[in-house]
């Protein structure tokens, strides 16, 4: 049985949903030599391409292995951030050849919010990176956009490292700090969770696309 306690992975009322089968392959990573390396590779690819987030995955093998937890911290972050400065060399070396395939094939990633993102940019550079770390909002649009407007790149970096920081070793130290207790809230309100995730990204992707 996980650290996370009695529960972890049992359905409720006995059938599981995809969803929840879903959670439980997910969960099961961090009882194999696998899960760090999935996690690496999924932060890695959300900071330039891939449109899901990788916070599920991370708090998923943070419950699964809870002490853990801040190892699976700083493997996201070093992960986010290295995908990241990949991000921001597509678009300062790359852009030309290969915008057209970001605008058309990657959720948020348009011509109309790398226009909002560079009036931000000319105003607060750091702040409004470290805000998309920290955030829903994809991060992606702000590393590749990074390289095409050729922030600072100690700038960036920096930024990234604090907000990709904050983040991921918020979510793995408060797993680490309650533990079992984490774990039997997200057993007991899994669906309005899976909700209110869901949510938070379609707001992201809705900033970045109206607001922005």
């Amino acid at each position: 049985m996980r650290e996370t306690g009695e529960g972890m992975g049992q359905a409720k009322g006995g059938r599981k949903g995809w969803v929840r089968r879903l959670y439980d392959w997910v969960l099961h990573w961090a009882e194999t030599p696998s899960g760090p390396s999935a996690l690496a590779a999924l932060c890695a690819a959300e900071a330039s391409f891939f449109p899901i987030p990788p916070d599920p995955l991370l708090m998923a093998l943070c419950l699964g292995a809870v002490r853990k937890s801040l190892r699976f911290a700083a493997i996201a972050t070093i992960a986010s951030v290295v995908g990241g400065i990949g991000g921001y060399l597509i678009g300062a070396g790359a852009w030309q050849a290969l915008g057209g395939f970001f605008f058309d094939y990657v959720p948020g990633v348009t011509p109309e919010a790398f226009q909002g993102i560079q009036e931000l940019y000319a105003r607060y550079d750091f702040w409004a990176i470290f805000l998309a770390g920290l955030t829903p909002i994809p991060y992606k649009v702000f590393t590749l956009s990074a390289g095409v407007f050729s922030i600072n790149f100690p700038v960036f970096v920096a930024a990234s490292v604090l907000s990709r920081g904050l983040r991921f070793f918020a979510e793995a130290g408060l797993i680490y700090w309650k533990g079992a207790e984490i774990g039997r809230f997200i057993d007991r309100y899994f669906n309005i969770l899976t909700w209110v995730f869901g949510a938070l990204l379609i707001l992201g992707f809705l900033v970045v696309k109206y607001i922005l």
